[in-house]
């Protein structure tokens, strides 16, 4: 299951192109200008020496030298407008790739991130991206130097049959050999661009957990992980480097010989007396303006090889199946917040039955962190059960659009990353103005005080600027703020002192009273305020009652909460 059909990295290719023709297309002709001007020049001068020098006519050779520099004239103004065309559809066709990469990854039924760090997705965002981009900036370089070999070819037929054949007939078996010579730069470049993204996730990872691997003390352990995933990436960052510099050496050195035969065969036929002076000095200097397109081939075959192994890139993750089906069934509204599990099945549940009434504050404990995600994961519908249905106001989720779900249904992951902006900005999220009493009952107004500025003071990224606590009662302030008939809160307070946690659970009590919410968590200050709370055991409800029924009743439970 896929998002719109399969997309393969050629059709990646092409949508980039075609998405931005009339900046290619413009730079094409400008860039065709500016090297039919490039090979125009010697033959000009060959002109000036035949006709102006040759006659001694001084008012010849000052009409000539006029033309020359009308040449130059066109062809730098078709270089410098033509280089600004093609950047602009270069970082424009990128900017498009990025926005359809950032569409999949952020679509509401998931996916895309399965079995992808997020750093590998942010190079593929990034770094593929822009090598698709300059696929772009690519095609009018060689179209340019496509039509500088023509000029060249035209312009040596009607100087000598032979040597215009030569050029002509020879061209296309060294732009054939040029693509042979690219395939092996295309598997490296691939293989390159994914042990890099590798790399760049690994490093994501253990920055964003740096406290916990200190706090554990495994950092040797981390930065022997990091070296080995960094030597695999330089590793084939050397084995592409080498591809790249064998791929130029091998083209330059075709174009080498071939430029060295084109002026041997010219100098051969002045020496007949076939050529005049000044058709001998056109077709040197045409020989040696033949380099520049050989270069621009060889230049350009990079960059499609590259860009080939990018799209590819960008195809597997704009193809990634999508975590769970669409649906029309609609929800009541608004919900009663009545939440029902039956018999579900899903990882490490076994068949769980659960209830939690509308408006019921509903404690959660289980002592395998497994179990908690695959419960979250099955509230809020990012996945669905292999087996049994979870139910909202009697309405099967897996038959209601995801979108529709998250509106009725808000999932808060005890690690949830700020944003960067103000702390307010980061509580009010989509709402118009701050709901009153979220700040207090998530003790973020103790966050706010302990500010320069309060709620105004700037956030870094990812909440950098804050503590592991702070962070926590923001993001909480944040959950509470939208106000969903069905709150799950996943250990929201981790990172708090005892006594902030005992206001903390008072506080959500209050604010989310006469709303669902399912508190996933082992504190017992917040399961100690819950109308109800249930024990899981083997991905089942094992026991249910009071926190304080629980803690006299259940050993397990005991162990779980209090240990």
């Amino acid at each position: 299951m896929t998002t719109a059909g399969a997309t393969t990295g050629r059709e990646v290719l092409r949508r980039a192109i075609a998405g931005q023709r009339r900046p290619v297309l413009l730079a094409t002709l400008l860039a065709a200008g500016h090297q039919g001007g490039e090979a125009l020049v010697p033959v000009v001068i060959g002109v000036v020496l035949d006709r102006a020098v040759a006659d001694s006519s001084a008012l010849t050779l000052v009409g000539w030298l006029a033309v020359l520099a009308v040449v130059f004239l066109v062809l730098s103004t078709s270089y410098r407008f033509g280089a600004r065309a093609a950047e602009r559809a270069s970082v424009r066709s990128a900017h498009e790739i990025r926005l359809a990469l950032s569409r999949r990854v952020l679509h509401p039924r998931g996916g895309a991130e399965t079995g992808a760090l997020a750093g590998e997705l942010a190079s593929v965002g990034v770094s593929d991206a822009r090598r698709v981009g300059r696929v772009n900036a690519a095609i009018p370089l060689g179209v340019a130097g496509l039509s500088g070999l023509v000029v060249s070819a035209v312009v040596l037929l009607r100087m000598s049959v032979p040597l215009g054949l030569l050029v002509l007939l020879g061209t296309p078996p060294l732009l054939f050999l040029a693509h042979l010579i690219g395939k092996p730069l295309e598997k490296r470049s691939a293989v390159e661009q994914e042990r890099a993204a590798h790399a760049s996730g690994v490093a994501a990872d253990l920055v964003s957990g740096l406290r916990v691997l200190k706090g554990i003390g495994a950092e040797p352990t981390a930065v022997a992980r990091y070296r080995r995933t960094s030597q695999k990436s330089l590793f084939a960052t050397v084995r592409a480097a080498r591809a790249q510099a064998w791929h130029n050496g091998a083209l330059l050195a075709l174009t080498g010989i071939f430029i060295a035969v084109v002026a041997l065969v010219g100098g051969s036929l002045a020496a007949a007396g076939d050529m005049t002076v000044g058709d001998l000095v056109a077709a040197v200097g045409l020989a040696q303006y033949l380099q520049s397109p050989f270069l621009i081939f060889s230049g350009v075959n990079g960059q499609l090889a590259q860009g080939r192994a990018s799209a590819a890139r960008v195809a597997t993750v704009l193809n990634a199946p999508l975590a769970v089906p669409g649906g029309d069934a609609a929800l009541p509204s608004p919900p009663t917040g009545r939440v029902e599990l039956s018999q579900v099945s899903h990882g490490k549940l076994r068949g769980l039955d659960l209830t939690a009434a509308p408006g019921e504050l509903l404690g959660v404990v289980t002592a395998d962190p497994a179990a908690a995600t695959d419960l979250l994961d099955c509230l809020g519908r990012f996945t669905d059960p292999a087996h049994g249905t979870v139910r909202i106001d009697s309405v099967d989720l897996s038959t209601v659009d995801p979108v529709r779900v998250r509106e009725a249904v808000l999932v808060a992951a005890h690690d949830a990353d700020l944003f960067e902006g103000t702390l307010e900005e980061n509580v009010r999220g989509g709402t118009a103005r701050l709901p009153e009493g979220v700040l207090a009952a998530a003790a973020a107004d103790e966050v706010a005080e302990a500010l320069p500025q309060g709620t105004a003071t700037a956030v870094t990224e990812r909440g950098r600027s804050l503590s592991g606590g702070q962070r926590q009662r923001v993001a909480l302030a944040r959950a509470l703020a939208t106000d969903t008939p069905v709150l799950v809160l996943h250990d929201p307070t981790t990172a708090v002192d005892t006594v902030t946690e005992a206001r903390i659970a008072a506080g959500v009590a209050q604010v989310r009273r006469a709303r669902t919410t399912i508190l996933v968590t082992t504190s017992p200050a917040l399961l100690a305020a819950a109308d109800r709370v249930v024990l899981l055991e083997d991905g089942q409800v094992s026991a249910e009652g009071s926190h304080a029924e629980l803690v006299r009743d259940q050993a397990a439970y005991r162990a779980a909460v209090l240990s």
